[in-house]
């Protein structure tokens, strides 16, 4: 076997070590907000991850050094996957106002085939902790950070096309995202008063007051259909 021949050879097994690796990576990120969802962050124990998938703790204390870092990097993988997918979703709409409405949609309307990922009450653990642990303070302020510039960079587009007004885009993100994460907390508590579509009919009836386009009520009922229409100007 010649020298290029190793070589080809172990870089092709490091490539496949390191596959390997974030196969399992992920599936231990998956398996633990699987966990946290179901029994909340202090009942969760590194013992409960690694049993959900068949592992030993000492192999998700490997990856993970402390439970709080297994909940900053669910937190980011959860977060990734949603961006993923939502700007799939925006990307295919042709307007703004339906792009900001789907952005809402996607906040407060449970989805067809729901993951554990996705549930509210893995953000209520997250925000307590980030109240008395900074590592945790400073992913969540990158966290508001990224959410805040996905609903401006959506305004700007909109004003650009001459669907919104001319609203300040940054204030706009800072109370739009703020509103939407206090429903949230109604909706994983289960609010009898603020249920998701409520939720999600007061964030469009704010955002088009604001923004300055038509919106009619009727998606996330039974037979409704969205209606978002650009105003006249």
């Amino acid at each position: 076997m010649t020298d290029q021949v190793r070589e080809a050879v172990g870089a092709r097994g490091t490539v496949e070590a390191q596959g390997t690796a974030d196969l399992r990576r992920e599936q231990m990120l998956r398996a633990a907000l699987e966990v946290i969802c179901e029994r909340g962050y202090p009942d969760t124990r590194i013992a409960d991850v690694a049993e959900r998938i068949g592992i030993s703790p000492a192999l998700v204390i490997y990856y993970f050094k402390t439970k709080d870092q297994l909940l900053t990097e669910a937190i980011r993988y959860s977060e990734d996957t949603w961006y993923e997918d939502g700007q799939r979703r925006l990307a295919s709409l042709p307007t703004a106002a339906a792009r900001v409405e789907e952005l809402v949609a996607m906040s407060c309307l449970p989805e067809a085939d729901p993951e554990p990922h996705s549930s509210w009450l893995l953000w209520l653990d997250f925000w307590a902790q980030a109240a008395r642990n900074p590592e945790v303070a400073s992913v969540r302020q990158k966290s508001d950070e990224r959410w805040r510039e996905m609903i401006t960079s959506l305004v700007l587009t909109g004003q650009e096309a001459g669907e919104f007004a001319g609203v300040d885009a940054a204030d706009f993100s800072v109370a739009l995202s703020a509103l939407l994460d206090g429903l949230a907390v109604q909706i994983a508590l289960e609010d009898r008063v603020v249920d998701p579509v409520r939720a999600f009919e007061l964030s469009m009836h704010f955002a088009a007051n604001q923004l300055g386009f038509e919106w009619s009520p009727g998606r996330g009922r039974p037979g409704g259909n969205r209606k978002p229409r650009q105003k006249g100007r």
